[in-house]
């Protein structure tokens, strides 16, 4: 691997380092020159390539990274995971420089629930509290009374009055497990994870009776199916933390598969198998968070682009749900 000293010999016009050139030059060691330089922090959701995950500052699910993001000193937050988190960072720091090593790094989720479309549909329900999951567009929030994770949703939905109705988007089945859960009858947008409504019932229950001492982990993005066979159902956190809590050396994980590499960091003794997909391919990625890669948060640091552009008109409209979730999480104790 090229070291730093030899990397210097291949910089451009313009003194920054080449990559056509330097096609070996040691990303680790760059990255963490200009993270010093540039008093940069790094945010990585669980759902990165585990190089990304080992650099980062902050790993951690929506609710984590949010609660890192309000809380930074640093003059540029890079955010390596999708769209939406990078503009809630950019949300609850107006006045920083926030990157997406990728723009295109999506989320099938928040495309699922278009703003202008919900706009609409809300019309319908004049008297209902909006409760949107943090996987949704800037301007969605901007439609919503008080965001929500995976990891404190239950929560959120308790802390609004039971004479108050709801509409929860955009995902039908967080939304679906929640009713089970709190009793609430929600209005549900009619949306989901490409990633957690692609895993196979008739694959897990084969792996299941190849492992029957495994206990199975499930994201509540999933479909109600896989929920009902799972040992434990939780956050990304949660699930990473469960690992931890129990005697159990085998589990079966149905969530993204970035996961893995923590939860066998956490316990090097213990086996993790990702949960079989409805397809040819044996794992469970999600393409969007997997655009980012090493080359990317490099490029990214060094010409500090791309930059999340959002109008303050937007951030204003959309902090206040934010704002709203992180005082509910914080009155919980939920971190």
């Amino acid at each position: 691997m090229e070291t730093l000293t030899t990397a210097k010999a291949n910089l451009d016009k313009n003194g920054f380092l080449d990559i056509e050139t330097a096609p070996d030059m040691d990303f680790v060691a760059e990255i963490k020159r200009l993270k010093k330089e540039k008093n940069a922090v790094i945010l990585a959701h669980y759902y990165q390539e585990s190089e990304i995950q080992d650099i980062a500052d902050y790993i951690g699910d929506s609710l984590q990274l949010a609660q890192a993001a309000a809380k930074t000193e640093a003059d540029i937050i890079v955010f390596a995971g999708v769209h939406f988190m990078a503009e809630t960072a950019k949300i609850l720091n107006p006045s920083k420089k926030v990157l997406l090593p990728d723009l295109k790094a999506g989320c099938s989720l928040a495309d699922s629930c278009p703003a202008p479309i919900f706009a609409k549909f809300k019309e319908k329900y004049p008297e209902h509290v909006v409760v949107s999951y943090i996987n949704c567009t800037a301007d969605l929030k901007t439609l919503t009374d008080v965001v929500c994770t995976s990891s404190n949703a239950e929560f959120i939905i308790n802390s609004i009055p039971a004479d108050k109705k709801i509409i929860f988007a955009p995902d039908k089945n967080l939304g679906a497990y929640l009713q089970k859960k709190t009793g609430r009858e929600m209005v549900i947008w009619n949306g989901a994870c490409m990633v957690h409504e692609i895993f196979s019932m008739e694959k897990i229950v084969k792996l299941q009776a190849r492992h029957p001492q495994a206990k199975l982990l499930a994201h509540p993005e999933c479909e109600a199916k896989i929920l009902d066979i799972a040992d434990f159902i939780g956050s990304t956190s949660a699930l990473l933390k469960y690992t931890q809590s129990v005697d159990t050396k085998e589990f079966i994980v149905a969530t993204e598969a970035g996961i893995l590499h923590q939860m066998q960091k956490a316990n090097p003794d213990k086996v993790f198998l990702p949960a079989p997909p409805n397809n040819t391919c044996a794992c469970n990625e999600c393409p969007h968070m997997r655009r980012n890669t090493m080359e990317k948060l490099y490029l990214a640091m060094q010409y500090e682009l791309p930059e999340i552009h959002l109008s303050a008109e937007l951030i204003e409209k959309a902090r206040l749900p934010i704002d709203r979730m992180l005082e509910i999480s914080a009155q919980a104790g939920l971190k």
